[in-house]
């Protein structure tokens, strides 16, 4: 743990920027362009994009973050919509607290939020454990993957 008390993840660090500000600390989101509170789900969710923008090649203009959605008349926000070149969205991303445990729970609350976006590829992490699935919306069946794919593969169609 730095000054800030966020414990170390297994993700890379591509230089997540963070400051003490009268209100506490705070980190600085690329995408949103703004600084906010620096709570632990958050802290997941920027070395999350650090690290699909560095090391899985999604360019950041294609990154939204706490995208609004409607789901059974209640408002939500997905953490982490991934959209391809021509602005579908192809892959989201549930970013829960390190000491969350990713369980069904986790994979049931983005397949919910799914049911708005039909993406591909659904991803789930705590920082310290990642997982991803590839969704086929015409037979229903849903793959774990090795891996997370790059830009590329999640834009394919």
């Amino acid at each position: 743990m730095g000054d800030t008390g966020m414990p170390a993840l297994a993700l890379p660090d591509h230089g997540v920027k963070t400051r003490h500000a009268p209100a506490g600390w705070q980190v600085f989101d690329p995408i949103r362009r703004q600084w906010v509170a620096l709570l632990p789900e958050e802290w997941v969710r920027q070395h999350f994009i650090g690290f699909l923008v560095n090391d899985r090649g999604c360019p950041a203009s294609l990154l939204e973050v706490e995208r609004p959605l409607v789901l059974n008349s209640l408002s939500k926000r997905a953490d982490i919509v991934v959209n391809a070149a021509d602005g579908r969205p192809v892959a989201l991303v549930e970013c829960k607290a390190p000491s969350v445990r990713i369980d069904q729970s986790t994979f049931e609350q983005a397949a919910r939020y799914n049911l708005v976006f039909k993406v591909g590829f659904l991803i789930v992490t705590n920082g310290l454990q990642h997982y991803c699935c590839r969704v086929d919306h015409v037979t229903g069946r849903v793959e774990f993957l090795v891996d997370i794919p790059d830009h590329a593969l999640l834009s394919a169609r």
